[in-house]
């Protein structure tokens, strides 16, 4: 484990010294504030069934940037290394490749979640300085960024995985964008479309990041889409682990 943790720290540190890891910071940080100030004209504006965080989150402003943040964080984590020629060097150092991929993934995982803290923050004052005036449920509130933590999980992973598959950053940031969106879109496209066959809908149901998002966001758990996304994650994660593990094979 002490082997891990050492290459916890290295990816740690290569995230806060590396300036696109401050832009999709500022990129979260703007969109959500936008999202933020568009919720609170909503409800401003007229009476309404929703909470804030419901038109915080389900929102056009917050998906805006939600697909890109995950290119971004994760396009660099293995091709970096190819581009650079040092991946062979930490193959043959004494390590596992289990250690390697996780090491990369946990700290991707970690940027991740603090990406989310200004945003808790800004909920935070909102309940201190209206006194709870303005309607903010707990449970609402909580499920939301549950289920931020486990699609980001599964969508970070996707991003390791085509990371580890080319020595190019733009070619992995397209391919884990493209597989992410479309993910995404599979449920929007099959809840606009006509006839669909009865078969599916259980299906869609099932996968639809739309649909899990929103059950959550009314502050319902689900272990359903906990078990999906979980299952997924450790799925690509095993992918990955074989390429790295061939790659290192190879040498």
């Amino acid at each position: 484990m002490r082997c891990f943790y050492i290459l916890l720290k290295k990816e740690l540190c290569g995230f806060f010294v590396s300036p696109v890891a401050y832009v999709v910071l500022a990129l979260v940080m703007v969109v959500n504030g936008f999202s933020f100030r568009a919720a609170l004209n909503i409800l401003e504006s007229a009476p309404s069934e929703g909470s804030i965080v419901r038109w915080t989150f389900d929102s056009q402003w917050f998906w805006l940037s939600y697909f890109f943040v995950f290119p971004l964080l994760t396009m660099r984590l293995f091709s970096e290394e190819k581009k650079l020629g040092t991946m062979e060097t930490l193959l043959t150092a004494p390590v596992r490749a289990w250690q390697v991929v996780w090491s990369k993934y946990m700290a991707a995982v970690i940027f991740y979640c603090l990406l989310w803290v200004p945003s808790m923050l800004t909920f935070w004052l909102l309940h201190r300085l209206t006194g709870n005036a303005v309607d903010m449920p707990a449970g609402a509130l909580r499920g939301s960024y549950l289920i931020l933590l486990f699609m980001g999980m599964f969508n970070l992973a996707v991003g390791c995985f085509a990371s580890s598959l080319t020595a190019n950053q733009i070619v992995a940031a397209v391919a884990s964008f493209t597989f992410c969106l479309m993910h995404y879109l599979l449920g929007v496209f099959m809840q606009v479309g006509r006839n669909v066959p009865a078969r599916y809908i259980d299906f869609v149901q099932y996968v639809s990041s739309r649909d899990h998002f929103r059950v959550f966001i009314n502050g319902l758990v689900d272990s359903r889409a906990l078990v999906y996304y979980g299952s997924l994650t450790l799925l690509f994660l095993a992918f990955t682990h074989q390429v790295v593990e061939f790659r290192r094979w190879k040498l």
